[in-house]
């Protein structure tokens, strides 16, 4: 049920837009700021070694304080998951507060407050996963919002403006890898966007930055001396979810095909 506010913020919002004349729109919408820049050589791409990925947990704390995500809440832009296959073929994972914390007991997540207790002996095998939003090449997000909040940048990159988001969760639907949520604070829709605040100064992002195996890279693919590019073109990679054709844009090293 809409509240007495959330009409009045909807019916002023409407009464802006028809104020404004049709020629001004395409100056006014978020993907024409940012998209506008000449930066079309640039791909922004974005490598994750899972071989490498111990758990620790230190690229989901940089992220939450880079990008101001309350570290009590349950939400983040970037987590880790944890697999582990069992000698009697089950496959069980997890992801304790997006393994912030790393994973600190050997009892698995198993929702709504169950856990269950794996014995060393009966685990053929165990590994973590980080994940994050995949920058699709076909973004559904960007296709679904109905007020252009989630737009997509000439690089690439999927971004979303708070003051244009309407909070109706259109993007967080769309989404076939559950990178998207709502913002505990701001209440408008939340995901990684690669830190482009400091990828497009020339710095790294915070999660690659924090990572101390180095199971993290990001770079620009179209450049054939950048060592992302290089390794996808030149190495076995896999994207997640492959036959929603969405051409994510963040390729694993390793990804092992329980991964879901």
């Amino acid at each position: 049920m809409i509240t007495r506010r959330d009409f009045i913020k909807y019916s002023m919002q409407g009464i802006a837009i028809t104020a404004i004349p049709f020629t001004a729109m395409e100056l006014l919408k978020p993907s024409g700021l940012l998209a506008a820049k000449d930066i079309k050589k640039i791909r922004w791409g974005f490598l994750v070694d899972t071989r490498k990925c111990v758990g620790c947990g230190m690229c989901v704390k940089a992220c939450q304080l880079e990008n101001e995500i309350p570290c009590d809440a349950n939400v983040s832009r970037t987590w880790v998951e944890r697999y582990v296959l069992l000698k009697d073929g089950r496959v069980l994972a997890d992801s304790p507060k997006a393994a912030r914390d790393g994973f600190i007991s050997s009892s698995i997540e198993m929702g709504h407050g169950k856990y269950e207790d794996v014995k060393k002996e009966d685990i053929e095998k165990a590994f973590f996963v980080p994940k994050l939003c995949n920058q699709c090449e076909n973004p559904p997000c960007v296709q679904v919002c109905p007020v252009g909040a989630t737009y997509q940048t000439t690089d690439g990159v999927v971004l979303v403006d708070r003051k244009w988001c309407i909070g109706c969760g259109y993007c967080v639907m769309a989404c076939p890898y559950g990178a998207r949520f709502f913002h505990p604070v701001h209440h408008t829709a939340e995901k990684c966007n690669f830190c482009y605040h400091r990828i497009t100064k020339g710095l790294k992002t915070a999660c690659v930055q924090a990572c101390p195996f180095g199971a993290r890279l990001i770079g620009n693919i179209n450049d054939p001396n950048d060592e992302v590019g290089r390794i996808i073109r030149t190495e076995r990679v896999s994207v997640l979810k492959d036959e929603f054709g969405t051409k994510p844009q963040v390729y694993y090293l390793g990804l092992s095909k329980e991964v879901i």
